[in-house]
């Protein structure tokens, strides 16, 4: 069985530069996950003496790194009301979208986001808008129906969504509303993934998608896998590998989540090979 790589996968621009960032800052501690991957959580905690605090009240280090999703704009005043030394890991390709919200509700606009309601980004995102009223998170176009919008309407979305989900948000309000302003704020690097995972998945016998099990970019990789090769799976480490998967299979594709690291990606394929062996 020959096993291929995604020619896109892993590490983004924004947890690569996460990463870095908590590397360099021993006794911080992280208010939320620094990355939606608890393998390598557990690494920083180990190897650098990086902390994690869920809760605000939690944190007792003076210095704290501000997750790569970002936190609500709430919580980074308590923060700075607290003294608290903030480290921004916040990735670049997030701070967009909370500069557009903002920009956006201030000069009178309806915002919608396309996103999970849940997720710490989207939270941090809708946070900075001026008018929480009129700003609205949505999954889909039958949330968005129900909702009466105003004419002026400004659209950004979770940086790691489907693009063609995204277009029919986008096509549904062109076509509805006088004035639309949109903005593509899904980042390149979740392009890049989503694009090499279906090619590879079209020719794959079966696919195997590294991640965090809470990463939304990585759960999308995993989606998309499955609607072109049925025998798809999700896993977070190689201990959840079953050989039954790999019997009778010809070619193998791997890819993985932004947020994955590189010598968690080797240690599966190293264990592929032997399951095949």
């Amino acid at each position: 069985m020959k096993i291929e790589l995604a020619k896109s996968y892993g590490f983004c621009f924004g947890v690569k530069r996460a990463i870095e960032i908590a590397e360099k800052s021993s006794g911080a501690v992280t208010y939320g996950e620094l990355i939606h991957n608890p393998l390598e959580i557990n690494r920083l905690q180990n190897d650098y003496n990086v902390g994690l605090a869920k809760n605000l009240d939690d944190i007792k280090s003076d210095t704290v790194i501000i997750r790569t999703h970002g936190i609500t704009k709430e919580d980074k005043e308590i923060l700075e009301s607290k003294n608290k030394t903030l480290i921004d890991a916040t990735c670049p390709f997030v701070t967009k979208p909370q500069e557009i919200v903002k920009e956006m509700s201030e000069n009178g606009y309806d915002v919608v986001i396309f996103g999970d309601i849940n997720h710490p980004e989207v939270k941090g995102v809708k946070s900075y808008s001026t008018n929480q009223n009129r700003t609205f998170v949505v999954l889909d176009i039958e949330e968005l129906k129900n909702i009466k919008l105003h004419e002026k309407i400004a659209i950004v979305a979770q940086t790691t969504r489907k693009v063609s989900e995204f277009l029919k948000l986008v096509d549904y309000l062109v076509t509805n509303y006088k004035e639309v302003r949109v903005f593509n704020t899904i980042c390149n690097a979740t392009f890049e993934n989503q694009d090499a995972v279906r090619e590879l998945a079209k020719k794959a016998d079966v696919m195997v998608i590294i991640g965090g099990k809470n990463s939304s970019n990585t759960k999308q990789l995993y989606l998309i896998s499955k609607q072109f090769c049925n025998d798809s799976y999700l896993i977070e480490n190689e201990d959840e590998l079953n050989k039954s998967w790999f019997k009778n299979k010809n070619l193998c594709g791997v890819s993985a989540g932004a947020s994955t690291p590189e010598w968690l990606i080797q240690n599966i394929i190293k264990k592929i090979k032997q399951i095949k062996d």
